[in-house]
């Protein structure tokens, strides 16, 4: 049985240590401590020149809630147009209306504007007020992914529901299960759900360059810490994948 990891990164030698320890797929973004937001062209451009993995490219204008104005929607397109210019080959985003529904409009825009790109409709889906209704409303976006945790705190919680929705899914959409996984749950959480794809950071946390001052806390945050995929993190959840 096949199965296929991608990994969610924020930086080129993340991306490269992902292609390394034998992902499928990167998703690329910035500001991950922030849930993620767009990267910049030179990140996207760099990641394409030193991996050969399909890159998916985050389309989230700011942190926060999937609300957006029509000047954030406009940042949207404009981020499409350069993801298609630069060569990735597909993104990832979401739009939801402020009663917690899918903003099918809006949604099906940005995927007519996407081309042909892959279009990945991220865990917003994870906030809407009815899934089996936005699955196949999405769905009918010709979206060709739903990245979820099953609308729990991480996807082992969400273990009923994303196997709810792959058997309504009935391949008409991948249901990628994503949030916490790691090589204590990934083997429960493909059993449990019958999933095929995968979503993790894989990430271990690296300390920061350079002598410690407290004043960085107050610019990045308590530990000035950052982290980057792991490989062997990578390898052995592949391994227990392979297993199954």
């Amino acid at each position: 049985m096949e199965f296929k990891l991608e990994i969610c990164v924020d930086s080129v030698e993340s991306a490269v240590n992902a292609e390394k320890a034998g992902a499928h797929r990167i998703e690329l973004c910035s500001a991950l401590p922030e849930g993620g937001i767009t990267p910049s062209q030179g990140l996207i451009k760099s990641v394409r020149r030193n991996t050969g993995l399909p890159v998916h490219v985050l389309i989230r204008p700011r942190s926060g809630d999937f609300c957006y104005d029509d000047h954030e929607l406009d940042i949207m397109k404009s981020d499409i147009e350069f993801c298609g210019e630069a060569g990735v080959d597909g993104i990832v985003t979401g739009i939801l209306t402020p009663d917690g529904s899918v903003d099918t409009s809006r949604c099906s825009m940005l995927r007519e504007f996407a081309g042909n790109l892959s279009f990945t409709f991220h865990r917003a889906f994870d906030l809407c007020n009815d899934p089996i209704k936005s699955l196949s409303e999405i769905i009918e976006t010709g979206a060709g992914r739903i990245l979820t945790s099953g609308q729990a705190p991480s996807a082992l919680e969400g273990i009923e529901l994303i196997r709810k929705l792959i058997g309504k899914a009935a391949e008409r959409i991948v249901i990628m299960p994503g949030g916490k996984i790691n090589e204590t749950n990934i083997a429960a959480i493909a059993t449990g759900t019958g999933a095929r794809e995968f979503h993790m950071s894989a990430a271990k946390e690296i300390p920061p360059a350079g002598k410690y001052n407290p004043v960085s806390e107050t610019i990045n945050g308590p530990g000035f810490r950052r982290k980057k995929a792991d490989t062997d993190t990578i390898q052995r959840i592949s391994d227990i994948l392979k297993s199954l």
